[in-house]
């Protein structure tokens, strides 16, 4: 096993929104808490739920936008500060980053004497974090988060170390909850199971779990030790003098790189990404590639760049300084592909002027600047559809069926993102009410939205959805009805705590 040294930073991504988290209750970002306080904590907020319940457990939450841009920007100063100490950095997210441990332990006196150095080093560049060691880096960021500051879990001492922990850390909700039901609460009950029998109950993703609770890596490595060097490298005469020339050349490099390795058969699951300015100063930076689209590391690319100023500069954000004379990309890690799926009769999922337009979208508002919908399991029509930047892939991990209590077809036209309040009455003007055992309290006569009522001329349901009652923190209680009015307009509604609301518009 590979000793890992994980620096992890509590306070990302509320540094970069510009959030005190100690002073500020919590920080909600896209629907996961980023940072909260104790009494936050105490008020039932955990990261992963959904908005409007961290905001009804804790009304002083306070919430800003994620901007991925200021997060990877701001962490290259945690990263140039690990670098100054040892070359091999390896940025696995904004706010968190590895390197190996054995090298500079020796360097350094110890696993300990390295685990300070780098925590007082980054806390010095204004930054509070967490280091931790351990053989792997999901047992090294669990070590990072633990005591006060981190710690040091011995060799082979990973397993007996991530015993006690809760499912949730595993960040997969679902399988959680389903070993949660089965009676295995902890990393080390489901360790203890054996390993055949995890991967044909719960399949690949679970066998992946299964071998990051024992303490093993998260895959076996597959490097590629051949003569065939896969670096794709541009050159710059002129030197660039913006960040902006660099990306796009990184986007073309990385597009090449990626034809070569599927060629092969191969993925890169780690990137290096090196720039060499015209004063002869090169700046290298390992990155996580699990997935990544060429566009998206041409973000990170800028991220790189946009780091790389003298202190006290100002003035335009997207000049380079000194100026980029070439751009190396190298695979540092490889694994065999498992390819994907494409279209029938040889069709791709989209044209390549498609792809172009796309790009072009993308350069103009960023990477998440145009996304495509990607349908998924879930009950209600809003559930079912997530957004994917265009050029990355689905996300891994998604939950499947069946879904008890699903809406039938035909599928809604809109989907309201905040659906609004109505009213649902019977033929003596009293609300229609749906019991505990789903029985309707009377036939729906009108439907009144913004105060506007309609009568209803057909209507069906309800579909109940009893979800996660096994978790009074997580549990809802819903059921869904399908009314037509006289005005032409079809409707799904929900009621959920006695209150009626709009979800979505047939065409």
């Amino acid at each position: 096993m590979t000793r890992v040294l994980v620096v992890w930073c509590p306070d990302w991504p509320a540094t970069a929104v510009g959030v005190d988290a100690a002073t500020a209750g919590a920080v909600v970002v896209q629907g996961q808490v980023a940072a909260c306080t104790a009494a936050a904590r105490a008020e039932g907020v955990r990261r992963g739920q959904r908005l409007r319940d961290a905001q009804r457990r804790c009304p002083e939450l306070v919430v800003r936008e994620r901007d991925l841009d200021a997060e990877g920007r701001l962490f290259e100063t945690v990263v140039e500060a690990v670098a100054a100490l040892t070359p091999r950095v390896e940025a696995v997210r904004p706010g968190l980053c590895a390197i190996p441990a054995s090298g500079p332990a020796r360097f350094y006196g110890g696993e300990e004497a390295l685990r300070v150095l780098v925590q007082d080093t980054v806390v010095e560049a204004g930054h509070d974090c967490g280091s931790g060691v351990a053989d792997g880096l999901f047992a090294a960021e669990l070590a990072a988060r633990a005591g006060q500051g981190g710690v040091v879990v011995p060799e082979g001492g990973a397993a007996a170390f991530l015993a006690p922990y809760p499912l949730s850390v595993l960040d997969r909700p679902e399988l959680a909850d389903l070993l949660r039901r089965l009676g295995i609460k902890t990393l080390g009950d489901f360790a203890a199971l054996p390993s055949g029998h995890v991967a044909g109950r719960f399949g690949a993703d679970g066998a992946l779990a299964h071998r990051m609770a024992r303490g093993e890596e998260p895959r076996p490595l597959a490097p590629v030790k051949g003569a065939e060097d896969l670096t794709v490298r541009g050159d710059f005469d002129p030197p660039a003098e913006r960040s902006e020339r660099v990306v796009f050349a990184a986007k073309r490099l990385a597009g090449e790189l990626h034809e070569t390795l599927a060629a092969g058969g191969f993925a890169c699951v780690r990137l290096e990404v090196a720039a060499g300015f015209a004063d002869g100063h090169v700046l290298r930076r390992l990155w996580r590639h699990d997935g990544l689209s060429a566009l998206a590391v041409a973000e990170r690319v800028r991220w790189q760049l946009s780091a790389h100023q003298p202190a006290g500069q100002v003035g335009d954000s997207e000049q380079v300084w000194g100026g980029v004379t070439w751009l190396e990309l190298a695979p540092d890690q490889l694994v065999p592909d498992e390819g994907r799926q494409e279209g029938l009769w040889g069709r791709t999922s989209v044209t390549d002027r498609i792809a172009r337009a796309a790009d072009r979208v993308q350069a103009l508002l960023g990477h998440h600047g145009i996304t495509r919908p990607v349908l998924v399991g879930g009950r209600g029509p809003g559930e079912r559809v997530v957004r994917v930047p265009v050029g990355d892939l689905p996300p891994a991990g998604l939950p499947e069926g069946p879904w008890p209590g699903r809406v039938t077809g035909p599928a809604p036209a809109v989907v309201l993102a905040a659906p609004p309040d109505a009213e649902l009455v019977d033929a003596d003007g009293e609300p229609v009410v749906v019991s505990a055992r789903c029985e309707v309290s009377a036939p729906p006569a009108v439907l009144a939205l913004r105060g506007r009522p309609a009568p209803i001329t057909g209507w069906t349901g309800p579909w109940p959805a009893d979800e996660r009652w096994w978790d009074p923190g997580r549990s809802r209680r819903r059921a869904r009805f399908q009314v037509t009015t006289d005005d032409g307009a079809a409707y799904l509604l929900a009621v959920e705590g006695g209150q009626w609301h709009i979800e979505a518009v047939y065409d």
